[in-house]
């Protein structure tokens, strides 16, 4: 039996939707914000997975929503639902800025591209007190009301970030399987050929990186809101391979596999908590398994496992 992406996705939508009764309030906390983290997440696989784009600036973007919608909402009066698309825009706006010269670069250029873009950012978040509050950050952020009431626990901010994610993995869906999604792919996988076969080729790339900046201002906001805090250090160069690792280890081009990989490695600080001062090398150790024996991250070994399971049955009965 083939595992069909949909499938996949509403299995483990399922499986999440059933977490906050059997967790300590403890990993429901850390749910909620591999949850949060899993939108920026699925972003990333848009420009990365699906466009080829090396993108290493993702944290920038979620910082971009993060104090966006902090800023609405604490200088402006504006509530969560007003100041959440302003965020998202305003991540949106910044990465069409920066696209049309930095996406001249490929590869490695690109890469490096980004992580300038990030740390710039970074700097700015630092020094821009007036604004952002410096390396103290933004505190007191409001948190989000629905229908009038404003969410108080944990399981409520959980079940909201769960039908956000269930939203953009939807859209993320219907964009892969749209003209669109097959230009990006098309771009990735050769973006020569592409071109003249009358695939837009810089409006592709810039298009798939503005769609993931915007997931991931859509992905700072809700922290924003939950967390009542931000700082610049919640969105450095870390948080930016840390997302990266995500996509590569849930598998690049699978939504679901983004969506594991983000909950996989939220989680990973934790499990690995025992050794110690080890756990960064434990944890390269580990990705680097990954990489080796799962070069298509945990999704692409799943779908070979199901199209290979059908055929050793056939060959048994042979």
């Amino acid at each position: 039996m083939k595992l069909h992406p949909t499938s996949a996705m509403a299995a483990l939508l399922a499986a999440c939707a059933a977490a906050p009764f059997v967790i300590s309030d403890y990993n429901l906390r850390i749910l909620v914000l591999a949850l949060q983290t899993a939108i920026a997440a699925i972003g990333l696989s848009v420009c990365f997975g699906w466009a080829g784009l090396i993108q290493l600036g993702q944290a920038a973007f979620i910082g971009l929503g993060a104090y966006g919608s902090a800023i609405a909402s604490m200088r402006l009066g504006l509530d969560f639902w007003l100041a959440m698309p302003l965020a998202m825009a305003l991540a949106g706006a910044v990465a069409l800025l920066i696209a049309v010269p930095m996406l001249r670069l490929r590869g490695h250029y690109l890469a490096l591209a980004t992580v300038g873009f990030n740390v710039t950012l970074e700097i700015i978040a630092k020094n821009w007190q007036a604004l952002t509050g410096g390396t103290d950050g933004i505190s007191g952020i409001p948190g989000i009301r629905v229908f009038g009431h404003e969410i108080q626990t944990d399981t409520g901010y959980y079940f909201l970030s769960l039908a956000f994610l269930a939203v953009v993995a939807a859209f993320a869906m219907l964009l892969r399987q749209s003209r669109f999604g097959r230009a990006m792919i098309a771009v990735r996988d050769d973006e020569i050929a592409s071109g003249t076969s009358g695939v837009p080729v810089v409006r592709t790339k810039v298009a798939a990186f503005v769609i993931s900046s915007v997931l991931a201002g859509l992905s700072g906001a809700l922290y924003a809101h939950y967390a009542h805090f931000v700082a610049p250090a919640d969105f450095d160069m870390w948080r930016s391979i840390s997302i990266l690792v995500m996509v590569i280890v849930g598998g690049e081009m699978s939504i679901a596999g983004a969506v594991a990989g983000a909950i996989l490695l939220s989680f990973a600080p934790e499990w690995l908590r025992f050794v110690g001062d080890a756990y960064l090398a434990v944890f390269g150790v580990a990705v680097l398994l990954v990489l080796i024996f799962m070069p298509e991250g945990i999704a692409g070994r799943l779908r070979r496992w199901t199209m290979r399971r059908p055929q050793r049955e056939v060959a048994r009965r042979v």
